[in-house]
């Protein structure tokens, strides 16, 4: 039954659903790349709550998530900004998110790999001896989990360091005391505005150079970095100056299906928010990868990065709104509420965009109720046949 959709301009126009999904199948883990999918959470929808109240949780759907996604060979990265971290769920929920996540990590067999940060200071400027125990805080309750730990950019320290010398210093420090490497993570700008000059350089090629630096210092507790500035030629040219057995996992939205196949001198791995919506046919697409089909994988992968482009345009850091708002369609979640009333934060022309691209790709188990659901939205905005 046709939809009427508007577009970027407020005009209505016809848009026929798809009525068959794709049907990839659950499987083990890969075995030519390490990918993690940053997950969602899901908002309690009857929580009596306010923009600046602590996040209320769905604990049993956003769990639920989470083995969806293992159960089709995918690790999953907790608490990270995928889980608006920062952007509506402050430290007492992402601890808790943590230790129930890494329990139910345990219990199904799944990979999981939680983010480590400073978002406790919330009282104005920190020093850098706060900022090293606020990591140290985190640090502690990731590894009594048993998860793999995340080291994530520090609005603080972006606030605080004077210098390279400073992130020498609190990386060296955290690195030296890790109990089982960890993953770095280099969030740009633009999923994060108070990250700018991050590594103590506004200059990329500087703060590159820092970044590599902390790395050369403790390379056997540095598992792999993540990358997340949308830049594929510069984490490219990172990916090939890292030492020897240090991964590269990309984070770039925009370019991964090129980054994960790699070229004669190496690839990345996976760490990405795409890879929440995406889940299934990402897996179907790394397993042809295993089997050394490269042009197969590029064939699944390829269409989908005009679905990630959109999603995560301008202004990057709330592309959370559509993978939530995908995760409604698709039947994860039986409603499109997220912490800090974020379901707000798109427009309906971007998020009609969004599901006419996911319903193109077939990600929708079961299209009918993805076109259901997307008609009752039409008619709250005043959409009507």
């Amino acid at each position: 039954m046709t939809l009427h959709l508007p577009d970027a301009h407020g005009t209505l126009r016809a848009y026929e659903p798809r009525t068959e999904p794709l049907a990839p199948t659950p499987g083990a883990p890969f075995t030519s790349r390490t990918v993690f999918s940053a997950a969602h959470v899901v908002a309690d929808p009857y929580a009596d709550t306010t923009p600046d109240s602590p996040a209320a949780v769905d604990w049993d759907a956003t769990l639920a998530f989470r083995r969806h996604l293992w159960a089709y060979g995918l690790g999953v990265a907790e608490a990270m900004d995928t889980a608006q971290r920062g952007m509506g769920l402050d430290w007492a929920g992402a601890a808790e998110l943590i230790r129930r996540s890494a329990a139910e990590a345990k219990a199904a067999g799944g990979r999981i790999a939680c983010g480590v940060g400073t978002d406790q200071l919330t009282g104005g400027p920190a020093t850098l001896a706060e900022v090293r125990a606020a990591y140290e805080e985190q640090l502690a309750v990731v590894e009594e989990s048993g998860a793999q730990a995340i080291l994530m950019a520090s609005r603080a320290l972006a606030a605080t360091a004077r210098g390279p010398e400073d992130y020498l210093e609190v990386y060296g420090h955290l690195l030296r005391q890790a109990a089982e490497p960890v993953i770095l993570h280099w969030l740009g700008p633009m999923f994060d505005p108070a990250l700018e000059g991050y590594w103590g350089a506004s200059d990329l090629d500087a703060a590159t150079d820092t970044f590599l630096d902390v790395i050369a210092a403790h390379p056997d507790k540095v598992d792999g970095i993540k990358v997340s500035l949308l830049d594929a030629r510069r984490e490219v040219d990172l990916r090939r100056r890292l030492p020897k057995g240090v991964r590269c996992y990309t984070g770039d939205d925009f370019h991964y299906p090129e980054l994960i196949a790699g070229d004669e001198q190496g690839f990345s791995h996976a760490l990405l928010g795409i890879f929440d919506p995406l889940g299934p046919l990402a897996a179907e697409a790394v397993r042809v990868l295993d089997t050394g089909d490269t042009d197969g994988f590029r064939a699944l992968l390829d269409p989908t990065v005009e679905l990630s482009r959109h999603l995560f345009q301008t202004p990057t850091r709330f592309y959370k709104t559509g993978v939530v708002f995908l995760a409604w369609l698709a039947g994860h979640q039986t409603h499109f509420t997220m912490v800090g009333g974020l379901q707000s934060a798109r427009s309906l022309p971007h998020l009609a965009r969004a599901y006419e691209l996911a319903d193109r790709l077939g990600l929708f188990p079961d299209p009918k109720l993805a076109e259901d659901r997307m008609r009752t939205l039409l008619h709250l905005y005043g959409v009507t046949p």
